[in-house]
């Protein structure tokens, strides 16, 4: 049955409008200027309608498989739809679910324990036709790892695979340039101050090891099929410069700004994190991301580690640190589409997928009416 919202004010690449929108599961059939006096068409009162959020990189369904330290959930497919669900109460109707392949944390890190069960969970979900938005996997691929090739080999040519990272959590490297931010993040998920130095020397011996084979081999796995690949958390332009080398077109999480202005003069696409913007700053030490939007040095974000924050960094741009809102949403929207070349969603225009948002704004808090996702309601 085809939906129509009148009354609403459509937020499209370059101008916000009133007027409204029409869309079935075959897609958006009309997007007008002007109310509609038709029968059945929903007054939804003044509230924004915007494209469903976009999302590449959010390790978010990891807590559902682990919702304790040591804990971990024996139904993969439950905590699978749960992250589902909370994805689409966030307005995100496309998702890029990051999959840790390898570990930045030696043998230790439980991700290699539930690597295997994720990507599982994520294959039946998908194929079974049970999720309320469309899943996609990003494959972080932690550089550092011994197993890495290993545990990415089997799923070279899986077709939900749509994006891969290329990550080096070597202490005194990139993110954790600083090892002191390190330290507080380690301590803080429960390692001991002796696990925690056991842990920076294994891995800065695994890095030398294994960094440089892991880099060249995932590089020639996956360049083949034409998928994007993401540097991530450059931090000099000789990062940047690596990447290009390598073929990546996304440099994902900067912590500079001069990674950033390296990123833009060598054409990637820069991507970084709402939560940052939220809180105003980042947890290890990194660059302001809203700095960076103000600089024109973003055009992405992404949620990471709170769905929610995708929102709300939107309206925290666009209020207090002068981006457009159109432009704001597109950093949640169509330009990450185009970044992972999705033509046929992110914006509101006749033929795309009907994947929409409806929501207002009290103060700094985004509310979200509705969410569709082809067509179909999702929240």
């Amino acid at each position: 049955m085809q939906t129509v919202l009148t009354n609403a004010k459509l937020i499209l690449e370059n101008e916000v409008v009133t007027g409204t929108i029409a869309f079935d599961g075959s897609g958006i059939v009309a997007v007008d200027q002007g109310n509609s006096s038709l029968p059945g068409a929903i007054d939804v009162g003044g509230d924004y309608v915007a494209p469903g959020l976009v999302e590449m990189h959010t390790d978010n369904m990891e807590k559902h498989f682990m919702p304790r330290p040591k804990v971990f959930w024996p139904n993969g497919l439950a905590a699978a739809l749960v992250h589902d669900a909370q994805m689409a109460a966030a307005g995100v109707t496309t998702v890029y679910d990051a999959v840790c392949a390898g570990t930045p944390f030696s043998a230790k890190d439980y991700r290699k324990d539930i690597f295997h069960g994720l990507m599982k969970a994520l294959t039946d979900g998908q194929e079974q036709n049970l999720f309320r938005i469309d899943h996609r996997i990003h494959m972080r691929c932690e550089l550092t790892s011994p197993f890495l090739l290993d545990e990415v080999e089997p799923y070279r040519t899986h077709e939900l695979v749509q994006l891969v990272s290329l990550m080096d959590h070597t202490p005194g490297q990139r993110q954790w340039s600083n090892i002191e931010h390190l330290k507080t993040y380690s301590l803080g998920i429960g390692k001991s101050e002796a696990e925690f130095e056991t842990d920076v020397r294994e891995r800065q011996a695994e890095s030398h090891k294994y960094v440089p084979a892991n880099w060249s081999a995932i590089v020639e796995m996956f360049s083949g099929r034409g998928i994007p690949i993401a540097t991530h958390d450059d931090t000099t332009p000789d990062h940047v410069e690596a990447g290009v080398a390598s073929g990546a077109v996304i440099s994902e999480f900067p912590t500079t700004v001069v990674a950033a202005e390296a990123a833009r003069q060598h054409g990637l696409a820069t991507v970084a994190g709402a939560p940052n913007v939220v809180r105003g700053g980042s947890h290890s030490g990194g660059v302001s991301v809203s700095e960076l939007a103000e600089k024109g040095l973003l055009d992405g974000l992404s949620s990471d580690y709170v769905p929610a924050s995708l929102l709300q960094a939107v309206v925290k741009l666009n209020a207090s640190h002068g981006i457009a809102l159109p432009e704001a949403m597109g950093m949640v929207t169509w330009k990450v589409a185009d970044i992972l070349g999705l033509k046929d969603r992110g914006h509101l225009r006749q033929g795309l997928r009907a994947d929409l948002v409806r929501f207002r704004v009290l103060g700094p808090t985004p509310v979200i009416g509705a969410v569709w996702s082809k067509g179909e309601r999702a929240f």
